[in-house]
């Protein structure tokens, strides 16, 4: 049982994790940088330490400023959250050699599953479908031709070492893959320290859709539906639904028995998800394992009717599965918005500022996590999310309307936001029909009214 959690990252993932928590009657501790001493994550908690300046390195990436927070209030278990350290081994492993559950998997996972080369390969062994490409690493231009010309163009070229597109290089005929090479395995080395590249073959219009998991670490391992996560702007996730308007209950079937098994092989502890190209004839493919919880979780809380964040926290603290998970069948449907501040007119450029006005919409169905507030100023250091709005309805239809209906009462001044461009989305007929993969958004040219 753990008895005191401090909560390594900011923003709507620390309230979130701090609710949870005092739900399950669990003490939190909040670090804060300098540039968040007002944010509600701190006034919330029941401890709060500065752990530094604004800048990221300096506070929220700052191993031992976290580690010494942990031990000065007593801390006995970590909670990442999501980005900043939240799938970064050497953190996990500092965390459990201090005698400290890290509310996630084992350092051990974390690396073997964060390089995807491995894991591609672990997946292959256990079964579950792989993107045809290299099994390993590409260590030099005329490995990556002869590559190519045996999977066949158009190629993507990838880091082994992270993802979220940076390292990221579609090829679509050999006269481009030199310099694709080259730029990519720059990107690489400067975004993760490790120029290695693996290259699998590009699908020029599939779906994103990952299975969310929960595993005890004692062999037990249930998978919770699938998460539609296609509508996406350079590789980035806008918004989610959950089910996948292209998935049935025979491929629903498929993808959670290949995804259990993919789990299993590695034991899993915590929760995760493993994530799926579908192609348009239905063939579907692993692509990565994200070994943390999700920005999206909420649609699978929704639709499942079950607290991910408390399961995840008791799994760390030597609990397991209860059998009755297992049992969990999906009721009606979930849409996951995420207001940004950004500028959805001017290629969505991120506009930090003081909102001006806040007022976070309601009624039957709709859910809001947020951090944000009237008067708060939004930092220009860290991610823009301000807020997720989820709607849940018994049809996908409704979940549609309930959500047009929210973004209309959704009242945020003082910056731009991404509002605007989820309504347009919202009401494409493409959208609507369920009609869309992930070139949506360059296929359909969405743009905001003015």
């Amino acid at each position: 049982m753990i008895h005191k959690v401090l909560i390594a990252n900011r923003g709507e993932i620390a309230l979130r994790i701090i609710r949870a928590c005092r739900e399950l009657g669990i003490a939190t501790v909040a670090v804060y940088s300098e540039a968040d001493k007002d944010s509600l994550h701190v006034r919330f908690a029941d401890e709060a330490v500065c752990i530094g300046p604004p800048s990221p390195a300096e506070s929220y990436l700052n191993i031992p400023r976290l580690m010494a927070a942990a031990e000065i209030t007593g801390a006995d278990g970590i909670h990442p959250g999501y980005g900043f350290l939240a799938e970064n081994a050497k953190f996990a492993e500092v965390v459990e050699s201090s005698g400290i559950n890290f509310i996630g998997p084992t350092s051990e996972m974390i690396a073997k599953m964060g390089d995807k080369i491995f894991a591609k390969n672990m997946m292959r062994a256990a079964g579950v479908p792989v993107i045809p490409g290299s099994d390993g690493g590409v260590s030099d231009e005329k490995e990556a031709v002869r590559l190519a010309s045996s999977i066949g163009f158009p190629i993507i070229l990838k880091a082994a070492a992270g993802g979220g597109g940076r390292g990221m290089r579609i090829v679509r005929d050999a006269a481009g893959l030199s310099k694709a090479f080259q730029s990519a395995k720059t990107e690489a080395m400067n975004a993760f320290g490790n120029p290695t590249l693996y290259m699998e073959r590009y699908f020029e219009n599939p779906r994103h859709i990952e299975v969310q998991l929960l595993g005890d670490g004692r062999g037990g391992v249930i998978a919770l539906g699938e998460r539609e996560c296609s509508i996406q702007r350079k590789h980035q996730k806008l918004l989610e639904e959950s089910p996948s308007p292209a998935v049935d209950e025979i491929l629903r079937g498929k993808m959670i028995e290949a995804s259990l098994a993919g789990a299993r092989a590695v034991n899993y502890k915590s929760a995760g998800t493993i994530e799926f190209l579908l192609d348009p004839d239905g063939g579907f493919y692993f692509m990565e394992m994200n070994t943390r919880i999700q920005v999206e979780h909420p649609v699978t809380e929704l639709v499942y009717g079950i607290d991910l964040l408390k399961e995840q926290i008791d799994v760390a603290g030597g609990g397991s599965l209860n059998e009755t998970h297992s049992a969990l069948r999906p009721r009606g449907h979930a849409i996951e918005c995420r207001i940004n501040a950004e500028d959805p007119y001017h290629n969505f450029r991120p506009v930090p500022g003081t909102i001006t006005s806040f007022h976070v919409p309601g009624g039957f169905g709709i859910r809001v996590d947020t951090h944000a507030y009237a008067q708060y100023r939004v930092p220009p250091f860290y991610d823009s999310l301000l807020a997720k709005i989820i709607s849940h309805a018994r049809t996908r239809s409704e979940a549609l309307n309930q959500m047009v209906r929210a973004l209309d009462e959704f009242i945020i001044e003082g910056v731009p936001t991404t509002i605007p461009f989820h309504k347009q989305v919202l009401m494409h007929p493409e959208f609507i029909k369920g009609n869309f993969d992930t070139t949506f958004l360059e296929t359909f040219h969405i743009q905001p009214e003015q």
